[in-house]
């Protein structure tokens, strides 16, 4: 018999051209033999096509398992993962508290550091009061000024000076009412990848060389322009350090699934920080995360079956717990 899978994709966060992207991708790659396919749109203004998963258990026959290709606000955020959970119907990816505090870049720093994870220092500012000149004296330039909760760096400015501050952050505060506002990492840019549920695993890292000033929007989906090498040329200890970071952060923030997990290394200390955590990373034909896995042995169509194999036990194991008295 075949399994039921449920793509979701699109959303209304600035992430939904990707996120149509990541689908094909996957839509393509799903073999027709081993599973039965249904496709669920969701628009720009949140509306779905065609009629959304019901969150009630039991009331969506048609659906063993939900593959979310939501990247950003209102999919990646604990959002989507909260309708699955109400459905009662395993999915792809991290649960509810993985993806809200992967999502937001201030929340997951303060878990980091708590955990004993090297993160790059920021300053925290929500709106209205977006005075970012207590940052600029505290780190000095360049600085990076983000929205705390999106990804594929929309929103993100990197700013060499007063001037072009003030529009930076007021650029990300279109985004999402939190910016951080981040000391800029002189060095080298690295991606690593995750996956599994109780024992995850890393591959190997790749090294991400930018065409323009930083890995921005239009670097990673339109130029084409940057150059990735796989694996990453590092030194073997640095390389495990690396991966052996990829999955302490993957377990601080309490993920299953997948998630790839980005680093900066500083040139003046050779110091690694954690950038960030991505709980539904790019499947696009350029993205990391499967590129990776491909390298260290696991074919796109591999990694996607092993994902689906990963929400079906998670949601077997989730059977052995008791919800009422």
């Amino acid at each position: 018999m075949k399994t039921k899978v449920a793509v979701v994709y699109g959303g209304r966060s600035g992430e939904h051209e990707i996120s149509i992207r990541s689908a094909r991708s996957i839509l393509e790659s799903l073999d027709r033999a081993r599973y039965d396919v249904t496709e669920y749109f969701i628009g720009k203004d949140g509306k779905w096509s065609p009629s959304c998963i019901l969150p009630e258990p039991g009331a969506n026959d048609g659906i063993d398992v939900v593959f979310p290709v939501l990247h950003g606000t209102y999919g990646e955020d604990g959002t989507m993962q909260g309708l699955l959970e109400l459905a009662d119907l395993a999915y792809v990816g991290p649960g509810v508290l993985a993806s809200s505090v992967s999502m937001d870049k201030d929340v997951v720093k303060r878990l980091f550091r708590e955990c004993g994870l090297p993160v790059v220092e920021c300053v925290v500012l929500r709106r209205p009061d977006l005075d970012a000149s207590g940052a600029a004296a505290r780190f000095g330039y360049p600085l990076f000024v983000k929205p705390a909760n999106l990804g594929s760096s929309v929103g993100i400015s990197k700013v060499r000076d007063a001037a072009g501050l003030e529009a930076a952050v007021a650029l990300a505060a279109q985004f999402d009412r939190k910016v951080i506002v981040e000391r800029a990492i002189a060095g080298r840019e690295f991606e690593c990848s995750v996956l599994g549920n109780d024992d995850p695993l890393s591959s190997l890292a790749c090294e991400v060389l930018p065409s323009r000033e930083f890995y921005d929007y239009e670097d990673k989906y339109l130029l084409d322009a940057a150059r990735i090498e796989m694996p990453a040329n590092l030194a073997p200890e640095k390389m495990s350090e690396l991966r052996r970071y990829a999955v302490e952060a993957y377990r601080a923030a309490e993920c299953e699934g997948m998630a790839r997990v980005d680093f900066l290394l500083e040139a003046a200390t050779d110091k690694l920080y954690i950038n960030e955590i991505n709980t539904i990373p790019g499947f696009t034909s350029i993205s990391m995360f499967p590129k990776m896995w491909e390298h260290s042995g696991l074919l796109f169509g591999q990694l996607v079956d092993r994902l689906i194999e990963l929400a079906m036990e998670r949601q077997s194991m989730k059977k052995a717990t008791r919800f009422t008295r």
